[in-house]
């Protein structure tokens, strides 16, 4: 062990990029004797350090395991493709961070799954550390390898390769599962008995193990049902739920990374959740109930954080942060206390229609940060269509008290390809940025300012996800995606509008993946054996490699990406619970046709999705000094 630490320290960091992404030794972590403990975790990122870093969700579960004695958790990222191969030409496996012992040595590995473009960095993380690939060929000798994140919500790509995953929030449920781990290996005198613990571990709430589960198909090879296998797990997994947020872990004292990271910065969860309901939005859907963390709780957790990280910027992080009940009470009071020190105040997610004058006003008194917006359509009938719920007037109303308070950049974020999308929706996307950009205009020349005005007008592709109404929509083909960016391209002229778009063949591969099944995890082995890795990297992205795996495989990519379905059909998560009916989400695809809005349930009546029934827990902190809609 001592020597291959010398040869990845003396021989492998000083030659590669970035060798702080392998060393493991920041401030705040924690680094656990093998022989005291019971179990020993390894989180496992399938991308690079900087981006696994800046994952809340890592932070979060990283220090709730390694608070308890008896148990220990370490990190592994991605290696770059130079790390990867001075580990393979010594024939060194890929280690945990905090010890550097290798994958294999884990009782279990925990991959997040944040992205479906990082498929094959599994697989080729799961290979470097010198494990079988396929859940089959992996042995008592092996680690029990889990998955969770938002695309556990469709798990079944992954099938082949992952012995469990967890359904929902984790910090919810890991402890139980490292509970029942310890109890079994107790049992068996430090052995184990990998069937006998998954079968202990399928008991559990939120676990769904996917080889209890069969897909059957019919004549014409259409999914027609998926069974279990096994007579004690059930026929559909429900998900796991925090119910009360204020009560929910969160960490103070955060690894803070001796490099730059994307979010190098102060997190504070403030909520977790959205009942806006737009019907693209897969993250809106899987989270729901909306639960809010009270100022109370955030205000401690922000002094001992500001203590233990010395960082000079606060993030209010949620899917939609200014929806915050609480708001502009808690960020009045943070500039109150942190305005001195010059930490200032960030919201990463603010809704057009509800950032104020008075959010703007106070967000700048100590640093002015980034502001982005996403109308996500050029029109109002097309906002209504996916239920965005704002308008073109509250657009350029938030626009105007932006540049009134200072600030000369604005970020729109768009999406193309959405149901029912024509050209003069993509019209209303260039109408939309020049509007802003001359509003900016008009305001600078009355404040006699000059500095130049940028206009960042971001456009991602539809890609239909699983547990949303638009789970059955088909997307644009490649070529008429790309007919689109380019007819956007030659509207926007203005060099201080600055248009970016995402390559239409990795939101092709990236909707197959969302929307396939369990077929897939072929054309996955196929295509890092023809040396796919780091997919969502644009200098790493290898289309053709793809188009050959899937025909390697014998499977159309186009028949699953750009093929609508209907409510008969069975989808490939139909046994997944993640709380919303199918019956909810079919109303909602239909009243998106009829271009009709459904408004936000926690300030009006109930939508009767389905995922607050049992569950007991608040939405809402305040409404004008009132608690409101106990669910």
């Amino acid at each position: 062990m001592v020597d291959v630490c010398q040869i990845i320290e003396n021989e492998i960091l000083p030659k590669v990029t970035k060798p702080l992404r392998y060393v493991g030794n920041e401030y705040n972590v924690i680094k656990k004797d093998w022989t005291s403990v019971k179990l020993r975790s390894l989180f496992a990122f399938p991308d690079i350090y900087e981006v696994g870093m800046s994952h809340l969700g890592l932070r979060i579960l990283y220090h709730l395991v390694n608070e308890q004695p008896e148990y220990l958790m370490e990190r592994v990222f991605a290696p770059w493709p130079d790390m990867e191969e001075a580990l393979r030409k010594r024939n060194i496996p890929l280690f945990g961070l905090e010890s550097y012992h290798p994958m294999c040595e884990y009782d279990c590995i925990g991959f997040t799954l944040q992205y479906e473009m990082s498929y094959t960095n599994i697989l080729n993380m799961l290979d470097i550390g010198q494990i079988p690939l396929k859940s089959a060929d992996r042995g008592d000798d092996f680690p029990l390898v889990i998955a969770g994140g938002p695309c556990a919500s469709n798990p079944e790509p992954l099938a082949d390769y992952i012995d469990l995953f967890v359904l929902g929030e984790g910090e919810e449920v890991i402890l139980e599962i490292f509970r029942s781990m310890a109890a079994h290996r107790g049992k068996r005198g430090g052995r184990q008995d990998k069937p006998a613990l998954i079968q202990e571990l399928a008991s559990i709430e939120g676990i769904y193990v996917p080889a209890f589960y069969e897909p059957v198909y019919d004549e014409r090879n259409r999914l027609k049902k998926i069974v279990p296998k096994e007579k004690a797990v059930t026929p559909r997994v429900s998900k796991r739920v925090l119910r009360d947020f204020d009560k929910a872990y969160f960490p103070t004292e955060p690894i803070v990374p001796y490099m730059e990271v994307i979010h190098d910065r102060i997190m504070l969860e403030v909520q977790r959740g959205c009942s806006r309901g737009c019907r693209f939005c897969q993250a809106g859907m899987i989270y729901r109930p909306v639960r809010e963390r009270s100022p109370e709780v955030l205000l401690e957790q922000a002094d001992r954080l500001a203590f233990e990280t010395g960082y000079n910027e606060i993030s209010l992080t949620s899917l939609s942060t200014s929806d915050y009940s609480c708001v502009e009470p808690l960020i009045k009071e943070l500039l109150e206390r942190y305005s001195k020190q010059k930490i200032g105040i960030s919201l990463p997610s603010l809704r057009v229609d509800s950032f104020s004058v008075n959010l703007a006003a106070e967000i700048q008194r100590v640093r002015k940060t980034g502001l982005t917006f996403a109308p996500e359509a050029g029109t109002q009938r097309l906002r209504d269509v996916i239920n965005k719920g704002v308008t073109e007037e509250n657009l350029i109303e938030v626009a105007s008290v932006a540049f009134e308070a200072g600030w000369n950049q604005i970020k729109l974020y768009f999406m193309m390809g959405l149901p029912t999308e024509t050209m003069e929706d993509l019209d209303g996307i260039a109408d939309l940025a020049y509007k802003v950009l001359r509003k900016g205009s008009e305001i600078q020349k009355r404040q006699g300012r000059s500095k130049q005005l940028k206009i960042t007008v971001s456009v991602a592709s539809f890609v239909p996800k699983a547990h949303t109404p638009f789970q059955w929509e088909a997307q644009d083909t490649r070529e008429l995606l790309r007919t689109k960016q380019q007819y956007l391209k030659d509207k926007i002229r203005d060099r201080r509008i600055v248009y970016n778009y995402h390559e239409s063949e990795v939101s092709f591969l990236e909707a197959v993946f969302a929307k396939g099944g369990r077929e897939l995890g072929q054309v996955l082995h196929a295509a890092w054996q023809r040396g796919c890795k780091f997919d969502g990297w644009s200098e790493h992205f290898l289309y053709t490699a793809w188009i050959q795996a899937f025909a390697d495989v014998g499977i159309d990519p186009a028949a699953i990406a750009n093929q609508a379905g209907s409510f008969e059909d069975v989808l490939p998560w139909e046994h997944i619970d993640f709380g919303i009916s199918k019956e909810y989400l079919w109303q909602e695809r239909q009243r998106a046709y009829e271009a009709a809005k459904t408004g936000d349930c926690r300030f009006g009546a109930c939508s009767a999705c389905g995922v607050c029934q049992g569950l007991d827990v608040e939405t809402v902190l305040i409404l004008e000094g009132e608690k409101l809609n106990d669910c």
